[in-house]
């Protein structure tokens, strides 16, 4: 049986619909009021919990042999936040597998998990890698760069759809490994039982290295339509836009972060989304004749 922790979210209601479709038990941890029944349509077993409620992981990890979790405060508020989710709650899951004595434990993290990161939602990420790789357990941890289809939208489609110019930081001329989070998903579910993945790290990103500039001209191309774009500072306002887009925009621009993925993709199987394809989805551009 596999735990997914956080199927409600985009990674891992994927990992859910692969899991269940290559013909594995998949329970799902749910809040209540979630939508997950599409999830259980497919053949998922929900079970009632919460991140901040040990008893009730304990009970979702009994019988378990995999948990598997991209469950984060994100898009949350109120009282989930880094603090009660990413850093504690995670924590409150791996004790639950571990007391469970579920054999594997595969982490959804981020790209420069770092314990001394001065960004707590980072610095909450590279906690819990350390609380896996302490647990027992056979683990295995994703560190995907930028999920691109939640960036893209937000960074280039917000503007467009409320008539405003796309805002960049600098120069918007930093490369990025930009990540489709399918892609994420497919290489969490090839990462289960594959010999290459026991007690592994394993960095991912996308097909090609693209900077924002890079990217707006993609969207420009695929939708046949001009994009109007303005240069700002770090400190500048971002209106109509999410606080965490910035906070973590600006912060792109100060590195630069390519990622050789070809030898990884092949011996995991993953065929890497190219970004014309996402912005075509995202953008609901036809596809090309």
């Amino acid at each position: 049986m596999i735990l997914v922790v956080g199927a409600t979210g985009d990674v891992g209601g994927a990992i859910c619909r692969r899991l269940l479709e290559a013909g594995h038990e998949v329970t799902i941890l749910v809040r209540p009021g979630s939508a997950y029944e599409s999830l259980v349509d497919a053949g998922a077993r929900p079970v009632t919990g919460d991140l901040k409620d040990p008893v009730s992981l304990a009970v979702a990890c009994t019988g378990v042999d995999t948990v598997m979790t991209t469950a984060n405060s994100a898009k949350r508020s109120g009282a989930d936040h880094v603090e009660s989710v990413d850093r504690q709650g995670n924590r409150n899951l791996v004790d639950a597998a571990r007391d469970a004595r579920a054999s594997t434990f595969i982490f959804v993290s981020i790209l420069g998990a770092d314990p001394d990161s001065p960004n707590p939602f980072v610095r909450a990420k590279a906690e819990t890698e350390q609380a896996i790789q302490g647990s027992g357990m056979r683990y295995t941890i994703l560190r995907p760069n930028i999920f691109i289809d939640v960036w893209a939208p937000v960074v280039v489609g917000i503007p467009l759809q409320s008539g405003r110019p796309v805002r960049l930081v600098g120069q918007g001329d930093h490369r990025h490994s930009f990540i489709f989070s399918g892609d994420v998903a497919a290489f969490a579910v090839a990462a289960l039982g594959h010999p290459d993945a026991a007690d592994r790290i394993l960095t991912i990103g996308g097909p090609e290295p693209l900077t924002w500039r890079d990217i707006v001209a993609r969207v420009e191309r695929v939708t046949g339509a001009p994009i109007a774009t303005e240069f700002v500072g770090p400190d500048d306002e971002m209106p109509g836009l999410p606080p965490f887009v910035g906070a973590l925009l600006p912060m792109q621009e100060t590195y630069e972060s390519p990622i050789e993925m070809d030898e990884l993709a092949r011996r995991y199987g993953v065929r890497l989304t190219p970004f014309d394809e996402v912005a075509r989805r995202v953008f609901g551009a036809p596809p090309p004749s």
